[in-house]
């Protein structure tokens, strides 16, 4: 089954399995997430949904109107749109009685409704997550790159964490673009692949294994591509 939902990183642990093996877990809260819109192939160029997530008391007017025509009345924070190019065999668009939704096996979701990841998911699944880690500032290029820094004896007082030579004399007599050098570090967008869901709750999901940012972060979760591979 493929799916697609929005949340937040909440908390972080670990639990025993009834063999009593310890596997460290993240907690997503993806409630309330709405199907905001679907975009088709014929009418837009290409097939994808718009996903609404996290309720929130002020909302932008340029997004409001949007909310309000898919009937929902819970302002939204975050807005997505996820790209189904990969997933049409498992995606289908659907119409029925002027309602627009999508279909994912037998379940059909229309604009306005609320999904849930026990609806979409099943326990032992593999995803991926995808979102922003957390942002460390500028840092050197020791602790950026990890660099191994200069030799600590013979005189060498001030050089432990310098990044050495960054480039030539007279020919090119520049430095290279994309040298590794110190410089900001982090709120890159991560994405960690097979993570395989544990648990649900009525408002999210524990997946077993880490995923990027810290607590309240915003992530994408969606199903992970089974890779076909052709018989020899």
């Amino acid at each position: 089954m493929a799916g697609f939902i929005l949340g937040e990183k909440l908390d972080q642990k670990q639990v025993f399995t009834e063999d009593g093996i310890r596997l460290p877990v993240t907690f997503i809260r993806t409630n309330p997430c709405y199907l905001i819109g679907v975009k088709t192939i014929e009418k837009n160029g290409h097939f994808s949904i718009k996903l609404g997530f996290k309720a929130t008391k002020n909302i932008k007017k340029s997004v409001q109107g949007e909310v309000k025509k898919a009937g929902i009345k819970t302002p939204l924070r975050f807005f997505k749109e996820f790209r189904m190019d990969k997933y049409t065999d498992e995606i289908k668009f659907i119409e029925e009685d002027k309602k627009i939704g999508i279909q994912i096996g037998e379940r059909k979701i229309f604009i306005g409704d609320e999904i849930k990841a026990v609806d979409i998911f099943k326990k032992g699944e593999k995803v991926d997550v995808s979102g922003k880690s957390k942002g460390k500032g500028f840092q050197g290029g020791v602790k950026r790159h990890g660099f191994k820094g200069g030799p600590k004896t013979h005189g060498q007082s001030d050089r432990w964490r310098a990044p050495g030579s960054i480039g030539q004399t007279t020919t090119p007599g520049r430095v290279y673009k994309g040298k590794k050098m110190a410089g900001r570090m982090g709120m890159d967008r991560i994405t960690v692949k097979n993570l395989k869901v544990f648990d649900f709750t009525d408002d999210g999901v524990f997946l077993v294994g880490l995923v990027p940012g810290s607590k309240l972060t915003l992530l994408e979760v969606r199903s992970s591509l089974r890779i076909k591979t052709k018989a020899n």
